[in-house]
């Protein structure tokens, strides 16, 4: 019988479970007249178990490569983040910035260097401007306070529409366990990881072991489901910092406990996952595409991705347009194993393809389903058992539009003489 969990939602995100604290201020990274949040900082009052997963670009930021490093080397406590500048393909001043924003954040901590993470998001190819981020760092270190989740969310924003936050307390194993997150992302996003940030606390006691098996485990099913626009961002990361602040006994592997927390957490990445997909870049529709019946989980996973990848596709859902013809030729294109004959196509539950053929459902009727805002499309291939989901959206005139040119970006960096 499955575990039996409430999973109730509560304010607070990063900063709901106990012992952590939070703060953001503006740093001017991007445009030194802005007054809007770009710099921002988690830390735990107490030492922490934790855990990351990294994009699976070959060209990986310098944040990226440092944080990693970190990861492996000590036990991260605290996470120091942008947005406005990816510092990426920056060369070596782009891992000495990294290491040196982290250096200057654990000397206002009282921790080690390699006890803070660094993350970053924003234009790549430009260097850090330091000489605002530096003066900065001693008023984001005084600033923390346990009430200030928000403005992290809001820090890490970048062509993002609105923040993304979540808090939810469940009880395990007799303790009420809290697990807060916060991310950022709205395009470059694709499979592999989803460009995204997530930082993720908890007051749960687990070991970074079983904390990094559930936070990988939930990645795959979380952010590893979710394509907006094909592209796969430099920077992509999600960090899980865990306290033990709860009073339990330490989770331990494979028990009812462990179980628990790792569906909570799933619950939390997938919430955040999904406000990704609905903040994308211009999107205008947030669409599942499932596929059922395959003949291995990989070839699930080929279908699935083609269909929700596909720039035809999109398109025909951005434009109202139930063409179930774009999504059964994306399907033959997957490189999954599929015959074209047992290939069926719903679209809300309503058949659009039967048998690899047209079926009798008005188009008027398919054309209403494609117009909500939110809709399911049900790939049926009849192969086997195997099923995968991918959580979609439609391209629009207007994304084009808005990635056109980031001109304005280098034009600021030449003034400020990093160029």
């Amino acid at each position: 019988m499955p575990d039996k969990l409430v999973i109730k939602r509560i304010k607070g995100g990063v900063c709901a479970p106990r012992g952590f604290q939070a703060s953001a201020v503006s740093a001017g990274i991007k445009n030194p007249d802005a007054p809007r949040l770009d710099l921002a900082l988690i830390s735990s009052q107490h030492p922490c178990a934790a855990a990351g997963a990294f994009t699976t670009n070959r060209v990986k930021a310098a944040p990226v490569k440092v944080s990693q490093a970190y990861l492996k080397a000590d036990a991260i406590q605290a996470i120091v983040a942008n947005s406005g500048n990816a510092n990426a393909c920056t060369g070596v001043q782009g891992i000495s910035d990294a290491r040196k924003t982290a250096n200057l954040v654990a000397k206002g901590l009282g921790l080690r260097q390699r006890q803070v993470a660094v993350c970053s998001t924003g234009v790549i190819g430009l260097p850090m401007p330091m000489a605002r981020i530096e003066p900065k760092i001693p008023e984001l270190v005084a600033g923390l306070g346990a009430k200030n989740g928000e403005g992290v969310a809001q820090a890490i924003m970048t062509s993002d529409t609105c923040k993304k936050e979540i808090a939810v307390s469940v009880e395990i194993g007799g303790h009420r366990v809290r697990i807060g997150a916060c991310a950022k992302g709205a395009g470059m996003i694709c499979p592999s990881m989803a460009t995204m940030l997530c930082f993720i606390t908890t007051d749960a006691k687990v070991t970074p072991a079983c904390l990094q098996k559930a936070v990988l485990e939930a990645v795959d099913v979380s952010f590893n489901r979710i394509t907006i626009d094909g592209d796969m961002s430099t920077n992509d990361t999600v960090i899980a910092l865990a306290n033990g602040q709860s009073g339990m006994a330490t989770i331990k592997r494979n028990s009812k406990e462990c179980r628990q927390f790792r569906k909570a957490l799933h619950y939390v990445m997938l919430k955040m996952a999904k406000a990704l997909v609905r903040d994308g870049e211009r999107v205008t529709k947030f669409v599942t595409v499932e596929v059922k019946g395959a003949r291995t989980y990989l070839d699930a996973q080929k279908v699935a991705e083609a269909v929700a990848n596909s720039a035809l596709v999109k398109s025909s859902w951005n434009g109202n347009d139930p063409n179930w013809g774009r999504i059964i030729h994306a399907v033959g294109y997957s490189r999954a194993m599929v015959r074209e004959e047992l290939i069926d196509i719903h679209i809300n539950g309503k058949a659009a393809c039967l048998g690899g053929l047209q079926a009798k459902t008005s188009m008027d009727t398919l054309r209403n389903m494609v117009a909500k805002d939110s809709f399911t499309i049900t790939i049926s291939l009849h192969l086997g058992k195997a099923d995968y989901e991918v959580y979609s959206s439609d391209l629009s005139p207007e994304y084009i539009d808005f990635n056109r040119s980031e001109y304005a970006y280098w034009k600021q960096a030449r003034k400020d003489g990093l160029l």
